[in-house]
């Protein structure tokens, strides 16, 4: 049986006593799946039922050493598969091994947008993420707790969510990627978001192109492309769009038109963005 893990919520130096006494979270000690993936089962206030934080880190670690983190974000709800799985994606390429770095996946109980719903307490995604995930792998595993080791990795509506998220949170996360991303959708209701985000007030806190006008300055130093955007399958409109959209206001990234791939996780792009994201 494994033994759960108390966790104290803190970010930084700082702590976050959102949680009430009464809303219990645990974190399960680790166990390996059957692929070797490390997997931490967790009951949250934030998210409805059991989630996973799933990590995979290099085969080796050396002792003392700190690790950039790459968070893996997913596009399905708890474990759903239908565009693949891209921890497994960066487990069959040896990316942990092959670059040095700590791959975090968690799940979430409802299709992830990575925002919190204004009313429904079980979907409260971002909460989730910054609170109670990022916080664990800085305390649990050998990663660098600062900005600039923890980076965003994501595609289609979580590639939106890595950039909302950095957005929202640039001095919690260094660097985004997106792939093939509907970075420009202007109202909630699209691609099962109606849900999630629950109003259009409520979405216009997330909304991409919003963050990107009010963080123009702060994103527009050119030797610190924080940034980027590479490929894309179904999406390439609105690459192009906020390409334009990014240049039109000095915002500072970094931008690939294409190739053309299939919009799934194991279609060739993951190798090139963690090259990206970790400047090799």
């Amino acid at each position: 049986m494994s033994r759960a893990i108390t966790l104290p919520l803190i970010v930084g130096v700082l702590v976050v006593s959102n949680l009430l006494a009464d809303e219990a979270l645990t974190i399960s000690e680790v166990k390996p799946d059957v692929t070797g993936i490390l997997v931490h089962e967790v009951q949250s206030p934030y998210q409805a039922g059991t989630t996973l934080i799933r990590v995979l880190q290099p085969d080796t670690l050396l002792n003392g050493k700190k690790y950039p983190v790459i968070y893996v974000l997913p596009v399905e709800a708890r474990t759903e598969s239908r565009y693949g799985d891209g921890l497994s994606e960066v487990k069959k390429l040896d990316l942990h091994n092959k670059f040095g770095a700590v791959f975090v996946a968690p799940t979430f109980s409802h299709l992830p947008w990575y925002a919190n719903h204004p009313t429904n307490q079980l979907i409260r995604q971002e909460s989730y993420f910054i609170k109670i995930v990022v916080p664990f792998i800085d305390q649990h595993y050998p990663v660098r707790g600062e900005a600039g080791g923890r980076l965003l990795l994501g595609f289609s509506k979580s590639g939106w969510g890595a950039w909302s998220l950095l957005l929202r949170h640039p001095d919690l996360f260094g660097k985004a990627i997106a792939w093939d991303a509907p970075l420009m959708m202007d109202k909630p209701g699209m691609y099962g978001s109606g849900e999630i985000f629950g109003t259009v007030d409520n979405f216009e806190h997330y909304r991409v192109s919003k963050l990107l006008e009010e963080n123009a300055k702060k994103f527009s130093n050119e030797n610190e492309k924080r940034l980027v955007l590479i490929g894309y399958g179904n999406f390439r409109a609105e690459h192009v769009q906020a390409h334009a959209f990014m240049d039109e206001r000095k915002i500072a990234h970094e931008y690939r038109d294409g190739p053309e791939r299939k919009h799934d996780w194991h279609s060739g792009w993951v190798n090139e963005a963690v090259e990206v994201l970790l400047g090799q």
